[in-house]
């Protein structure tokens, strides 16, 4: 508990915390109501808690935008219309800002990031209220205790989440799911949280590691995985999720091979679906080929959430299939009657790097061995000459890796290749002067190949010299007919993963910069139904993402013009004195979960809300066990579907 408090309170500091007793100071003269946005606080004996006046209501429902006050009582939305300012205990003047959901964040691995950081941030600086965690099949539950240390070796290659970080700020205080849950559920947060049940630590729990890759379940095993499933539907899970791509996946484990249920049988995949069917609620995530999630969905009879609908490339800047063939297919799949939604990357990013953590280039074998291991040992290899004789020939063949991390002989988008990557900072100052050029401009320049212009500065700067991918963006068209499509969920933010290299869980922010106030492909009543109430349907979210009187007071109020996510900066503020690549947003006056503000201005009010969502709802009063699913019929977002 110690390490606990200690990594919260270091993460506090570099936020930007109001101390508690700033926020808790009293009422007078805290927040003088002096322009709009600001806050009055009036009278702790007050009708409601909290009211929002004078704001320019979205709903997230595609209601036309309206000008109304909110009330808030007892972490709920109890009125909205016209209220009388007298009535409120806290006053926010929300003239001339807009009011809406808080956004829900569907494609998150802060698995473990919650214990340290209770924002979840960067999604919680973004307007983020709710997040979802357990994604692709990686996890932490159930795991026993000797496999500790290789559950986070695994979540270290995958998702780059550093394991010093992890020992130091995870309490592993569980074995089971359920014990997971009731830890999530004990710890300060500062968001909501839902999540599914990951299939690789459960099949590793079951069947042992090397089994778990190697063969499918015997019947003994089947019928244990069974039990532990609906052991973790019953304390809250909303489903299943899983990474289920086959031998190739640019997401290892930690020794370089595939994912538990990267090779897992067919048969055991689908019997996790089977018993939604049964119990006729629960929802499925998954990366895979779409014919795949379409036969989930109709196996299951459930909602599945499919990754990743993109215009050329994933977060990972690997490509994907062609987005119009994907469009298309989405269409069909529904209208068969199998629900089928897609995650969609809709902003644009670039990677920045180095090679003692990169582990993106994982497509290729030779890549992929050269970068296993300690920085010391991937020192030893990328200066290896017969290493580098081999990158030099697969590169000159046409096979290595591209800037964005797939293979050049599966570049059918033509994307930038290896040469393209740029040195953006020599840590000794000894390459300063090529830093803004690409390899081929330092290969050109140096008369070195372009494997060797790369990996002579990174070898010789201890693999601390920093490059950059060129940035993944697409045309403006195909953007524009993925932000349309009727079956598209706008994320895959990644939140709490590849946190040294990328920053797109500001996708919720950039989502109404570039596709509403910029390029106008969507009505801003549009952009908040797919970002909060849409999103919260697919994932079963049920009383979340919409503003309703009785529903829980997610809101957030910002500046439609002046909103915008500031630039990268790196931030040491992790435990274990790790550091990682932030962008802060500007323009969110205030951030409500439950009620209570959490942020005002960017700076953190110290309050922890939020709560976890078992089956969508609040753990206060989830519903739990076989027709929790139906027992929902006439909340007010079974409308939107």
């Amino acid at each position: 508990m110690g390490l606990r408090v200690s990594a919260k309170r270091h993460l506090f500091t570099a936020i930007g915390l109001r101390g508690s007793a700033a926020v808790r100071a009293g009422p007078k003269g805290i927040f003088p109501a002096k322009r709009p946005g600001q806050l009055e606080l009036v009278s702790m004996s007050k009708l409601y808690d909290i009211v929002i006046k004078g704001g320019t209501i979205i709903d997230g429902m595609r209601t036309p935008r309206y000008v109304a006050d909110i009330g808030i009582k007892s972490g709920r939305i109890a009125c909205m219309g016209g209220i009388d300012p007298g009535s409120a205990a806290r006053l926010i003047d929300a003239h001339g800002l807009i009011v809406a959901p808080g956004f829900i964040d569907l494609h998150t691995h802060y698995d473990s990031q919650v214990f340290w950081d209770p924002y979840c941030s960067l999604s919680g600086w973004h307007g983020v209220t709710s997040v979802v965690i357990g994604n692709c099949g990686f996890g932490f539950a159930p795991c026993h205790s000797k496999d500790r240390e290789r559950a986070m070796q695994i979540m270290s290659r995958n998702e780059a989440v550093p394991v010093a970080t992890m020992k130091a700020g995870m309490p592993w205080d569980w074995v089971t799911f359920p014990e997971f849950l009731e830890s999530i559920k004990r710890t300060p947060k500062g968001v909501n949280m839902m999540t599914y049940l990951p299939l690789n630590p459960l099949l590793m729990y079951v069947m042992g590691l090397e089994a778990a890759k190697n063969r499918p379940g015997t019947a003994d095993e089947r019928r244990e995985l069974r039990r532990l499933f609906i052991e973790a539907l019953d304390a809250g899970a909303c489903g299943f999720s899983a990474q289920y791509t086959g031998t190739e996946n640019v997401q290892r484990d930690s020794d370089g091979t595939p994912m538990i249920t990267d090779v897992m049988a067919r048969e055991d995949l689908f019997m996790f679906a089977e018993i939604l069917r049964e119990r006729g609620e629960g929802f499925i995530q998954i990366a895979c080929a779409p014919a795949v999630a379409e036969d989930l969905a109709r196996v299951s009879g459930r909602p599945v959430v499919w990754n990743a609908l993109a215009a050329g490339a994933d977060q990972h800047g690997a490509p994907t299939l062609e987005h119009r063939a994907v469009l298309k297919w989405l269409d069909e799949a529904n209208g068969r009657g199998n629900r089928v939604f897609a995650q969609a990357n809709t902003t644009s990013f670039s990677f920045v790097f180095t090679l003692e953590d990169w582990n993106l280039f994982d497509a290729s074998p030779l890549w992929r061995d050269a970068t296993l291991g300690t920085p010391g040992e991937r020192l030893r290899k990328l200066a290896d000459p017969e290493v580098r004789r081999r990158l030099r020939e697969e590169h000159d063949a046409g096979k290595g890796p591209i800037a964005g991390g797939a293979l050049a002989d599966d570049n059918a988008l033509g994307f930038a290749g290896l040469e393209a990557i740029f040195l953006i900072a020599s840590r000794t100052g000894r390459y300063a002067h090529l830093e803004g050029k690409s390899l081929a401009e330092i290969g050109s320049e140096t008369g070195k190949h372009p494997v060797d212009a790369f990996l002579d500065i990174a070898v010789d700067e201890e693999l601390k010299a920093e490059f950059q991918t060129p940035e993944v963006k697409a045309k403006s068209s195909a953007m524009r007919e993925i932000v349309q499509s009727p079956f598209a969920l706008p994320g895959i933010s990644d939140g709490g993963a590849h946190t040294k290299f990328i920053t797109l869980s500001t996708y919720a922010t950039d989502f109404i910069v570039d596709h509403v106030r910029t390029n106008g492909y969507v009505e801003l009543e549009e952009a908040h139904w797919r970002l909060s109430a849409y999103s919260a349907l697919a994932a079963g979210l049920r009383d979340r993402g919409m503003l309703r009187e009785g529903l829980p007071a997610d809101v957030i109020v910002y500046d439609y013009d002046e909103l915008a996510s500031l630039p990268m900066e790196v931030a040491h503020d992790y435990p274990a004195n790790e550091w990682r690549r932030i962008r802060k947003a500007k323009g969110y006056r205030y951030i409500i979960v439950n009620g209570e503000i959490t942020f005002i201005d960017g700076e953190c009010t110290g309050a922890t809300p939020g709560r976890l969502l078992e089956h969508g709802f609040d753990s206060q009063s989830a519903k739990r066990g076989r027709g929790a699913a139906r027992d929902a019929v006439g909340s007010p977002i079974e409308a939107l579907g």
